[in-house]
């Protein structure tokens, strides 16, 4: 596991990982996650790549501040941690909440883009799993504390440890213990909320970002989904690919909402290949 970095934005902490060396993959995970996400491809990738993968603002080991959680704060947050780390210009890679983020991303900071990648991306249309719509809902505010209470955490946690002992779980349901327990957390639960609400509410996703790349004509772009996403659905991938021309479309069989922990070898091929196939996208000439 690359050891965390730590950097300071505005008076507020921001853990990252950074390793490898080469063309630099910026790498943004979903909401409850954190840049652990990505531990299964970064060996792989980092061979040919710069990885960089933040805790985004309210995750991880980042600081969590009573603040503007919104797809267009984002932005702006990952547009000064890239200067920050003098990085000019790089492909995004965004799962879930961070695929959001880098559509987002494109649109406000195009000078920043040299190609995205989606992997089971938010943002594609209205339809998303009832957990995270009921999260959403004006009473989750009440019931967060009681479905993660610290007592359930703490044997969970317990339970867990004595699991991987024996035989360790599968990547994708650690992910998700993780992001469960963290709901315990005070500071953590609230920018968690407040991070959910700005694009999701009880009916769904309240953002449509694929109309934000409507000014990004040759950007290359690639689709990386589960076939079994029980989060977002694949057909918004069908869809997405079939509306950005040129984009890469790969459906990954018996896989879920996680495809960089539950097939990280055919993620980070697909990746490795979209990079080495595709050149830098320069915004200027879409002028």
């Amino acid at each position: 596991m690359t050891e965390l970095k730590y950097v300071r934005l505005h008076g507020e902490l921001v853990a990252y990982q950074d390793s490898g060396h080469g063309p630099t993959l910026v790498m943004l995970h979903g909401i409850g996650s954190s840049s652990r996400t990505w531990r299964a491809v970064t060996p792989q990738l980092s061979e040919r790549f710069r990885v960089v993968a933040p805790d985004l603002l309210g995750h991880g080991q980042s600081a969590k501040p009573r603040t503007d959680y919104s797809l267009g704060a984002f932005a702006v947050w990952l547009r000064n941690f890239l200067d920050e780390l003098a990085i000019p210009r790089a492909t995004i890679v965004g799962h879930s909440l961070g695929g959001g983020i880098g559509m987002q991303f494109v649109h406000q900071h195009p000078e920043y883009c040299e190609r995205l990648s989606l992997i089971a991306s938010g943002g594609l249309g209205a339809e998303v799993g009832l957990s995270l719509r009921l999260l959403a809902s004006p009473a989750a505010e009440l019931i967060a504390p009681l479905i993660a209470p610290k007592s359930v955490v703490a044997v969970g946690n317990r339970l867990l440890n004595r699991l991987d002992s024996v035989r360790p779980p599968q990547m994708a349901t650690v992910e998700t213990w993780e992001a469960y327990a963290s709901l315990s957390d005070r500071p953590t639960r609230q920018a968690f909320l407040r991070t959910l609400r700005s694009v999701v509410d009880y009916r769904g996703q309240a953002v449509n970002a694929r109309s934000r790349l409507d000014v990004t004509h040759g950007l290359p772009v690639s689709l990386v989904w589960g076939e079994q996403d029980p989060i977002i659905p694949v057909a918004h991938a069908r869809a997405a690919h079939d509306a950005l021309p040129g984009s890469r479309l790969l459906i990954l069989p018996g896989v879920g909402h996680t495809p960089q922990l539950e097939a990280p070898a055919a993620v980070a091929d697909s990746l490795e290949a979209f990079v080495n196939e595709t050149a830098p996208w320069t915004p200027m000439a879409t002028a």
